[in-house]
């Protein structure tokens, strides 16, 4: 990664292939962004931000474990309040998901 890219990147993961697939829009915290066709909700919203949720009891940032939706730390919502694991359910178009913000 280019320092350029570091300064300005301000999610837990950097995208660095398969970035010709096709760009759809999704809404994190009612925020317009990008995410590729068949990426997950977990993959969507941790290039965008530091963590997916907090933990319950200590509130310390969460950015999924397992990765295969065994362990329920993955948990996000969608505005309706549907609630989804965020490692196995892949982006839609113009999803509208809800996540604690990240801390900077």
């Amino acid at each position: 990664m280019s320092q350029n890219t570091a300064k300005t990147h301000k999610g837990q993961l950097v995208r660095l292939v398969e970035l010709n697939r096709k760009s759809i829009q999704i809404f994190i915290n009612g925020e317009a962004t990008e995410a590729l066709e068949g990426d997950t909700l977990l993959t969507a919203v941790l290039t965008q931000q530091k963590a997916i949720r907090q933990a319950e009891f200590s509130h310390s940032d969460r950015a999924g474990f397992c990765l295969m939706g065994a362990c329920q730390d993955c948990w996000v919502a969608t505005e309706d309040g549907t609630r989804l694991r965020s490692c196995s359910t892949l982006v839609q178009a113009n999803m509208r998901l809800v996540t604690p913000k990240a801390k900077p």
